[in-house]
């Protein structure tokens, strides 16, 4: 349907914005810059191809899903769970719509008998209410049974077609539609649009319970109540990224089909600016953020794929190619992500783990009480389905921003986390920890919770910290000390200290932040000033405390997700890797303090077994490099060696930072007016202005540059005219 003029101003007014969100100067958070913590650049660190994925690639995962839970399917067509042995919330009707998106593009004809009878029974569910649907999520049926109408048409008699229409138009929204205002109010709210656009409900009375619940049912507080648009399902304290998701995720689509209420404008620029800042979130290996309730579940992931396939079709329908291309490539990450969690074996085969980790199902290992591995692996079915619909367009891929990095911020007080780039390098930071259970157990641990590089396993980070709900031990990459004559780890303790973030100094190949981690009660324990380097091979900490205790840093370490990985521990180091010639992260004391394995410590987390590795403090300070090894990377011990720390930065074998310039292996760059790649020699390239710049190697020698100005470049005899983030290829 047409908007209004108004609504079609807006949205051209966010369209700016966004385009300003993503690509505006880099900055660390200020309240002045509050608006633009992304990156202009355009140039990667290491080298770049695009991913390729296919659309077809998503019906093979989503036919995968089908068959396997085609085997679960009971006489009257209902998804039996196989731990639970019943039915439960939404697998059925998400199982029907998935077998329909294969039906509509031509695939899967022997699963055909299935899906009909899941859409009988569903729509039978649908027909009594809340009181015939399995574990009264009707909400999830309102939003998902319209879509499936339009995908069994022409494959199904019009009498069936019509029978099943009837049940969803003769259901009052209040039978199926309960008091919950969290997410399940944005499935709602996105089903009920649905069903108005198919002539299922009264068009005037759906766009009325919409603006109700946006305006009356916290949905506008949820989203436009933050500084960066992420929606808050106030699940859990710290909020969490991973249903953040849903709820952002069900406005966005609600927007996207055509809703044009009094709201849809604001709808659009909450959402939309909210997907925007989500660029920033994602690791650069796809995996959407952690901490909060659900976190690190698989869904998750395929929840942040759907979102930026319907901000790349939207961004190319608005003439922003480059931004279309990375939100298509972003989707593309996320799919990827999900890839390692897919099922081969036996009757399993095609369905994915529900949590990050290749433990057994049944022991439920960072699971919620809702996560089922029947309607978790629906939920996959439904949303790639989604993303399969939402992708029409071939739209070339660009690099996201998490792989360009140049970037360094903090969400607000309700989610308490900070994110920091350097050119693929993240960090990804809780500045508070859960002190309340919820589902028996603590979804946010204080402390760095994962380190993930661009092109390597990032689950080696690891990509998440625990707090153990029975002894309340937590475990994350921060402080420790000795406390009363036992070692404290900062994660132990979230009910008496927080953490403050900031950032000196931000560029695409180097960012400078640090972490001040201090009691906020009086006599609650010392203080700690974490400084962090990033580059794009790897991450410098250098750790000093206020208090006279003994103290040092716990490095958590991967051992075991199901199956046991390569470990070790020396006196200087320790690494971890899932195959002798695979990935390898690589803990590394620079300087004296001792290394220590704390033995039968270890603490189950969502993604595995993680041991905790004490590193001391040699004359009052720990240094720790954190290094993500992959390929042909130089040796950890050849790095370690290396090793030497500058007054202004460090030198190795993987390259050097001195103040604002960096050189590494495919990269180099800074703010300055020019800089030598061999220490000592002269200048490879100048500037007649002091400029941000990036330099792309090859071989040692430059062959790409940008910069954040207009200048002129000089490289020995040649002269180059550059214009403000436009990279140049040099031969």
């Amino acid at each position: 349907m047409s908007s209004s003029p108004l609504v079609s101003i807006l949205r051209h007014a966010v369209r700016a914005f966004l385009a300003v969100l993503l690509a505006g100067p880099v900055s660390a958070q200020t309240p002045e810059r509050a608006n633009d913590p992304g990156s202009s650049f355009h140039l990667t660190a290491r080298p770049w191809q695009p991913l390729g994925i296919s659309r077809d690639a998503y019906l093979d995962a989503i036919e995968g899903l089908c068959r396997f839970t085609a085997r679960h399917l009971d006489k009257r067509g209902a998804v039996i769970d196989p731990f639970l042995h019943r039915e439960h919330q939404y697998s059925t009707p998400y199982f029907a719509v998935a077998v329909g998106a294969l039906l509509a593009a031509g695939r899967a004809e022997d699963l055909k008998e299935a899906g009909l009878r899941a859409m009988d029974h569903a729509t039978e569910c649908f027909a009594k209410g809340n009181a015939g649907i399995p574990d009264g999520h009707g909400e999830f049926f309102l939003a998902a049974l319209p879509l499936a109408l339009d995908l069994y048409a022409g494959h199904v008699p019009a009498e069936k077609l019509a029978e099943w229409s009837g049940r969803l138009r003769a259901t009052p929204r209040e039978k199926v539609v309960g008091k919950l205002q969290n997410n399940w109010r944005a499935y709602a709210m996105k089903g009920e649009w649905r069903r108005a656009e198919r002539h299922l409900a009264e068009r005037d009375e759906a766009v009325n319970f919409i603006e109700n619940g946006w305006l009356r049912a916290e949905q506008q507080n949820r989203i436009g109540g933050n500084r960066w648009n992420l929606y808050e399902d106030r699940g859990t304290f710290p909020e969490s990224h991973a249903v953040e998701g849903v709820g952002r995720g069900n406005l966005l689509s609600l927007v996207e089909e055509g809703y044009d209420g009094p709201s849809a404008g604001e709808m659009r620029e909450s959402v939309e600016r909210g997907s925007a800042v989500s660029l920033l979130l994602q690791d650069p290996t796809g995996q959407c953020p952690p901490d909060g309730r659900a976190d690190d579940h698989v869904w998750n992931d395929v929840l942040y794929q759907l979102c930026f396939e319907v901000m790349a079709e939207r961004e190319l329908r608005a003439g922003q190619t480059d931004l279309a291309g990375q939100y298509r490539h972003a989707a593309m990450l996320s799919f990827s992500s999900i890839a390692r969690w897919r099922r081969d074996d036996g009757d399993w085969a095609g369905s994915y783990y529900v949590t990050k980790n290749h433990f057994d199902p049944a022991r439920r290992v960072g699971y919620q009480a809702a996560s089922n591995y029947g309607n978790y692996n629906g939920a996959l079915m439904l949303h790639l389905a989604e993303a399969w619909l939402t992708r029409k367009s071939d739209i070339p891929e660009r690099p996201a921003p998490c792989e360009i990095g140049g970037y360094a911020f903090e969400t607000d007080a309700k989610f308490n986390t900070a994110v920091a780039n350097a050119g693929g390098m993240q960090m990804f930071v809780a500045l508070r920890g859960d002190t309340t259970q919820v589902y028996n157990r603590y979804w946010t641990a204080l402390g760095v919770a994962r380190f993930s590089r661009s092109g390597w396993d990032s689950r080696l980070g690891p990509s998440d910290g625990e707090r153990e709900p029975a002894t309340g031990r937590g475990l994350t990459f921060a402080p420790t000390w000795l406390e009363d004559g036992k070692w404290i780890r900062l994660a132990d303790v979230p009910q008496r200290y927080r953490g403050k973030f900031s950032a000196s100094f931000v560029h695409p190949l180097l960012v400078r932040c640090a972490i001040d981690y201090e009691p906020f009660q009086r006599g609650g324990g010392p203080a700690f000033h974490h400084e962090f380097i990033l580059t794009p091979e790897g991450v410098l900490a250098t750790l000093h405390s206020q208090g006279s205790q003994p103290f040092g840093v716990t490095w958590p370490l991967l051992t075991d997700d199901g199956a046991a990985l390569h470990t070790g521990v020396t006196p200087s180091s320790a690494s971890a890797a899932y195959s002798v010639e695979g990935d390898q992260e690589n803990f590394l004391q620079i300087g004296d303090g001792g290394v220590v394995a704390e033995k039968g410590g270890e603490i189950l987390s969502t993604y595995g077994l993680l041991l905790p590795v004490r590193a001391g403090a040699g004359d009052g300070v720990n240094r720790t490099f954190i290094y993500p090894r992959s390929g042909q990377d130089p040796a950890a011990e050849t790095v370690h060696k290396s090793f030497r720390i500058t007054d202004d930065g460090f030198e190795s074998a993987l390259g050097w930072v001195h103040g604002s310039l960096y050189a590494g292996p495919s990269s180099a760059g800074g703010e300055g007016n020019g800089i030598s790649l061999r220490p000592g020699a002269a200048p490879d390239v100048t500037f007649d202005v002091t400029c941000k710049f990036v330099l792309q190697l090859r071989k040692g020698h430059i062959a790409a540059i940008e910069t954040d100005r207009k200048c002129v470049a000089t490289l020995g005899a040649r002269k180059v005219e550059l214009e403000p983030y436009s990279p140049r290829e040099l031969p």
